[in-house]
């Protein structure tokens, strides 16, 4: 029959293209293009020749097998719909021949039969290969689907593993340069301890140049009366041997008040010599009853006399008004004698310089006399200190910063820029206040305010 090559032609393209996903059936693919092949070339000889029998049981043969295998076979599982369409006219096909060869009469008696069902038969395929062929589009595109979705879990599972990678390089990395940081803190913290221990080294050596000069008066009164009294008990075993009882009384008297004074300014240099040990030493942090007007008398000539031991030139005038009112408080005094030192060297440097810059013509004010003074005043339940220079003044930029560590108006090497800052902590510590007022081209005052209780 004509049809039964072009039902055989469709039945292998629609097999090859359901078994072209599977990789695992390569080799049945193959066999179906042989097939294909076969077909080919028994359509021409069915067409084009005289049919055989043997041409016919051949088509039979290579349906029957096709049939056993996609039944058979799990490879051809997906091509068992196609075999479906196309089952019932391969039935009828072997069907009619079969009947045929046995008995042209029986075949003569069902021809009209089998004539009805071949259109039937036809009609099933074609419903079946079109339904067919959707369920296959759609289980492609479920299947396509499905390896876009296990290609995108592949490339999260990727992405996931190249941000894990990624995060642990970064925490890596964090962590090393907290470790860098932490270190560069630590060698920071160890330079700054460095830098305000020479900061209070610095102003030792300041103090020092003042307390020698401060010593020399004391020890030379010490030194003159001593040779005083010594003349004096001479002249009163004179007049004791001579009998001149009253005018040793007299002398006597003299030798008293001599001595009164060697012990007065004997007490003076020991004062100046505590004051320097504990300046030099840590700050106990021990409070004392001090008073403040001595405390500021005595650290402004201190530091008066250790600037003029540095140079000789150096002259000011010094202005004291002191509150004879105060009570003594409880500070810690060497912290307190730092934070008036580094205030009173301060004010030296500032009118010093002003002082060069006028004499030397770069601002044209001649006559200027350099002038610092300190006060003391009572206030409410405070004590104020104010420490006054006619200097040049501080800019206006500067003045935000100048409690700030290691910043500096000085020219570089004159100062680290610490002295205002430990100020700043010291008085912040026994509870006052320090503040700054200044004007560009006149000068400075600092006013420091401490708790009285």
């Amino acid at each position: 029959m004509f049809l039964e090559p072009v039902v055989v032609f469709i039945l292998i393209i629609h097999l090859r293209k359901v078994l072209r996903p599977f990789s695992p059936v390569g080799e049945w693919n193959k066999l179906l293009t042989i097939s294909l092949f076969a077909v080919v070339v028994l359509f021409i000889i069915q067409s084009g020749l005289s049919a055989t029998p043997v041409t016919k049981w051949i088509w039979h043969l290579l349906l029957l097998i096709i049939v056993a295998a996609t039944f058979k076979l799990p490879e051809f599982t997906g091509a068992r719909p196609v075999m479906v369409a196309v089952l019932p006219f391969i039935a009828l096909t072997i069907i009619s021949d079969v009947v045929k060869a046995l008995s042209n009469t029986l075949y003569q008696k069902i021809d009209s039969y089998i004539s009805i069902a071949f259109p039937i038969a036809i009609t099933w395929m074609i419903a079946m290969l079109i339904r067919s062929n959707k369920q296959r589009k759609a289980l492609e595109r479920e299947r396509n689907k499905t390896h876009e979705e296990e290609e995108r879990g592949k490339f999260m599972a990727a992405q996931k593993a190249e941000l894990e990678v990624l995060v642990a390089e970064r925490t890596a990395e964090i962590t090393n340069q907290k470790n860098e940081l932490q270190q560069a803190l630590t060698e920071l913290k160890t330079t700054q301890t460095q830098l305000i221990q020479s900061e209070k080294m610095a102003s030792l050596g300041e103090l020092t140049a003042g307390i020698a000069h401060e010593i020399q008066n004391p020890l030379n009164f010490v030194n003159n009366f001593s040779e005083v009294n010594s003349e004096l008990i001479e002249e009163m075993k004179n007049e004791l041997n001579a009998g001149h009882h009253e005018e040793a009384v007299s002398i006597a008297e003299n030798i008293k008040e001599n001595q009164q004074k060697i012990t007065h300014h004997g007490k003076r240099a020991d004062s100046i010599v505590k004051g320097m040990l504990q300046h030099s030493r840590k700050s106990s942090a021990n409070k004392e009853l001090t008073d403040i007007n001595a405390l500021a008398d005595e650290y402004l000539r201190l530091s008066y006399h250790g600037l003029r031991a540095k140079d000789k030139t150096f002259n000011t005038t010094m202005q004291t008004d002191f509150d004879n009112t105060l009570e003594k408080i409880n500070v810690v005094p060497q912290d307190i004698g730092r934070v008036l030192l580094n205030l009173f060297n301060n004010a030296f440097y500032a009118v010093n310089e002003k002082k060069i810059s006028a004499t030397g013509h770069m601002t044209g004010k001649q006559g200027y006399e350099p002038i610092v003074s300190v006060s003391t005043k009572k206030g409410n339940n405070t004590i104020l200190i104010k420490v006054k220079d006619n200097g040049n003044g501080i800019p206006q930029e500067a003045s935000d910063k100048i409690f700030q560590p290691f910043f500096t108006t000085k020219p570089t090497g004159q100062g680290t820029g610490l002295g205002l800052s430990l100020s700043y902590d010291i008085i912040k510590t026994h509870g006052g206040e320090i503040k700054m007022e200044t004007k560009e081209g006149e000068g400075s005052e600092f006013i420091i305010e401490l708790p009285v209780v």
